[in-house]
């Protein structure tokens, strides 16, 4: 069985719909796959009409954006009840944080001379993967990761801050939500330091369920490290492709996957936070 438990589609910062996305994971040869767009379950419906018709399981979930001592913390969030109330709130912030954010970096853009408007970015919330790619479509930079490393990067000139939850107060959201919350490549991106094995361990007892061990920002000695802390810790080791469609090289459905024990503890998580919270929380979209 392979499991993909990370990707994006068009609904976030992805470029394909949720419906290609689910049909490009049964191309890939997925078995389950989760849709984890940002802040955001709104393309949880499509997903699961996809997933039904092509014979792949679902599992629905999305990507938090959170702050840690001042630094980004991405938290994935599976089968959460996103009408829960202090879960709404905090999403309907962040989402908020985005759309004003944008045209800040888009006038710092046009300071440093480069011909953007809002116009050029089409995205209903848009957020600086769709800055980068109409970058792209300008011809300013040739990639995403180009236009990250020159301009929307922190420390880089057109980079502008936005709300993010409390990472601690996300956890602890997902789960009164009746879910189960789990830390995206928590070592990629230089983000090492702000969280260590301490760090994880205080994470884990206000209700952290795991992390992401197979990742494409992971390399071999990360990978071996944090999957012994994830057994150290009794957490959940998933692995996943982060995938974003055209958007994000080297991240292709399947490139990493979660291993079928760690998937159904997972799954064993979700149900009993499900059933803690008293709230009717998505189910697994089953073929």
């Amino acid at each position: 069985m392979r499991i993909d438990l990370h990707t994006h589609s068009v609904v976030s910062d992805g470029t394909q719909t949720p419906t290609e996305l689910v049909h490009a994971a049964r191309a890939a040869g997925l078995d389950v796959l989760a849709l984890t767009d940002h802040d955001t379950a709104g393309g949880w419906d499509e997903a699961a009409l996809a997933a039904q018709e092509v014979g792949v399981t679902l599992v629905r979930g999305m990507e938090i954006s959170t702050s840690l001592r001042g630094r980004g913390v991405h938290l994935l969030a599976y089968l959460p009840d996103p009408t829960h109330p202090g879960l709404a709130a905090e999403l309907a912030q962040v989402l908020d944080g985005r759309g004003s954010r944008a045209p800040a970096i888009i006038a710092a853009l046009q300071r440093l001379g480069i011909d953007l408007t809002p116009d050029d970015i089409a995205a209903e919330v848009p957020g600086r993967p769709h800055v980068a790619d109409a970058l792209v479509r300008k011809g300013v930079v040739a990639s995403r990761d180009e236009a990250f490393a020159r301009y929307l990067n922190p420390g880089r000139p057109a980079y502008v801050d936005r709300y993010a939850a409390p990472l601690a107060t996300a956890i602890t959201l997902v789960g009164q939500a009746g879910g189960v919350a789990v830390i995206a490549h928590p070592w990629g991106r230089g983000r090492r330091d702000s969280l260590p094995a301490t760090e994880l361990e205080r994470l884990a007892r206000l209700g952290l369920a795991g992390i992401e061990v197979d990742h494409q920002d992971h390399d071999d000695a990360a990978r071996s490290e944090l999957r012994g802390i994830a057994r150290d810790l009794d957490l959940v080791a998933t692995g996943s492709s982060d995938h974003h469609g055209l958007g994000k090289v080297d991240h292709g459905l399947g490139v990493n996957t979660t291993a079928v024990d760690q998937y159904e503890r997972l799954l064993d998580r979700a149900a009993a936070a499900a059933a803690a919270s008293g709230r009717t929380t998505p189910e697994v979209v089953a073929p």
